[in-house]
């Protein structure tokens, strides 16, 4: 499952920002037919206003992704220390270079399943458009829980079955059938 996961990231590196931005007409008709309109853009905004903009603590962006989304934000903190982890490396290596060298923000390879970083060490943990991809939800919520502060925040958006037909039968039989998507959603 991993290695299918990792291929399929791979595979989609040079799409993959220009579908969730809607850059071009493609991604934009993509998103209108099967995805009923929905703006990754606008939700992006929504999830990263819960973010405070003078945040100061630990956070933990999983899975970053290419930080198209985060970027700004990421980097305007600079109070925070912002661990950027993601399963897959070309997506890892792509947050990179748009993230830049920043000295509170780092991005490492890893496994939400089982995350290296001590118990209770996170303040907020932010995950956009991934928790999809995570082949063991319950393990991810669970390593999740055990980094972040009592008191901390999960902030989070995600797919949900049920909203739309057309949407449920894409992810069925092609995105989950390619790796991006990991049942059960």
């Amino acid at each position: 499952m991993a290695d299918k996961i990792q291929n399929a990231y791979e595979t989609s590196k040079n799409i993959y920002d220009d579908v969730l931005t809607q850059r071009n007409i493609f991604s934009k008709l993509y998103i209108k037919l099967f995805w009923n309109g929905t703006d990754d853009n606008d939700i992006a905004r929504k999830v990263l206003a819960y973010v405070p903009d003078d945040f100061s603590g630990n956070l933990l962006d999983v899975p970053v992704g290419t930080a198209v989304f985060t970027e700004n934000k990421w980097s305007s903190l600079k109070n925070a220390h912002i661990t950027c982890l993601d399963y897959s490396i070309d997506m890892l290596d792509q947050a990179r270079k748009r993230l830049g060298s920043h000295a509170h923000i780092k991005c490492i390879q890893g496994d939400v399943g089982n995350l290296q970083m001590e118990n209770e060490s996170v303040d907020t943990v932010v995950s956009m458009n991934g928790f999809h991809a995570f082949p063991d939800k319950q393990k991810a919520f669970h390593e999740i829980w055990r980094v972040l502060k009592p008191g901390g925040n999960f902030i989070a958006c995600f797919y949900i079955r049920g909203k739309s037909k057309r949407t449920d039968w894409l992810v069925k039989n092609i995105l989950a059938k390619k790796g991006w998507f990991s049942p059960p959603f």
